[in-house]
């Protein structure tokens, strides 16, 4: 979907976010600079040549976004680093240094912040544009194209995926022993909880995904999800067997419901809930271009950690992960308990 970066505020933070297009953006934009204590920054003089605005737009931006900027790397200099500013860059004629008692300047991060913000710069229009193509580059080749799964590169995703496994399992069996019906029940009670948790059922999550009928969608969901859910189905078996056995009796279908609408209202739930949503609105965004319209108001940026997790050094296809000899070991000792 297309994405308009001076209206969005996470899609402006996700990029920042993700330090290999941050990488792959230092590398191929060539925006020039001054080194300064390990890092590539901007003087505002040479900002406004860059994106070939005056100093009063940038003044005007600066008011209007300072925090966002200011978190992402503009920064004010006096005193002692001013002085090492001046020291380093004496003769550049890049500020006036003879009269200069503050000073700003944009980290590389800043400078790719203010041109994402920038809406009266041709230069910065270019920069978003380039911009999007390297997170895409970076995306494709990181993941091998196959963001769909990305959720599984995550190490904690085998783990969920295999307890969840096994509390399906037992929700599975107390519809059968503690509740009426057939085996169209399965379906209608797992969308129950889908409901319960992100607002959708099976087949508008598989529309949102934009998944093929064979897929199974529990193998694309987060690990913080697939938690979640086995808690769901833990709590809710225990729960239907209760409510059973105090009626001496199967519950009816409609009874069942009543459970499920009361389970999702206990406030042990709500802040996994809210989290939940928050996690998979925000980086199916992220990830996958994928808008969950239901979690639309949950939807954040997505913190750096979570791009080290999917994307980074440790981050490994589910292949990868099933050819390791420890990964192995822990479900072995898993299975055997």
């Amino acid at each position: 979907m297309a994405k308009d970066l001076t209206e969005s505020l996470h899609d402006r933070q996700n990029i920042l976010n993700n330090r290999y297009a941050l990488q792959q953006a230092e590398r191929h934009l060539e925006l020039g600079g001054v080194l300064f204590q390990g890092e590539t920054v901007f003087t505002k003089q040479q900002v406004t040549a860059l994106f070939e605005v005056s100093e009063r737009t940038i003044e005007r931006y600066l008011a209007n976004h300072g925090d966002e900027l200011s978190n992402n790397g503009h920064l004010i200099l006096k005193g002692k680093k001013l002085k090492e500013f001046k020291e380093i860059t004496y003769g550049a004629d890049i500020y006036d240094g003879t009269k200069t008692s503050v000073l700003s300047i944009f980290t590389f991060r800043a400078v790719l912040n203010l041109g994402m913000l920038l809406t009266e710069s041709e230069p910065a229009k270019r920069l978003r544009s380039r911009l999007l193509d390297i997170v895409l580059d970076v995306m494709a080749e990181r993941t091998g194209g196959h963001t769909k799964f990305i959720n599984q590169r995550d190490g904690n995703y085998l783990l969920a995926a295999f307890q969840e496994e096994n509390y399906r399992r037992q929700f599975t069996d107390a519809l059968d022993e503690y509740v009426e019906g057939n085996h169209w029940k399965y379906a209608r009670f797992t969308n129950l909880i889908y409901q319960s948790i992100f607002h959708e059922n099976a087949t508008e999550y598989k529309k949102v995904l934009n998944l093929a009928a064979k897929d199974k969608i529990r193998e694309t969901m987060y690990s913080e999800v697939l938690n979640l859910i086995a808690s769901f189905e833990s709590g809710i078996a225990h729960e239907l067997e209760i409510a059973s056995k105090a009626k001496d009796r199967k519950l009816t279908q409609k009874e069942a419901e009543t459970l499920f609408a009361g389970f999702e209202q206990h406030p042990l739930f709500r802040p996994l809930i809210l989290d939940a949503r928050t996690k998979m609105a925000s980086r199916d965004l992220c990830f996958r271009d994928a808008l969950h319209e239901k979690l639309e108001a949950y939807i954040k940026s997505v913190p750096e950690a979570d791009f080290e997790r999917f994307l980074g050094e440790k981050s490994k296809s589910l292949e990868d992960q099933l050819s390791d000899p420890e990964t192995l070991a822990v479900f072995k000792r898993l299975k055997d308990r």
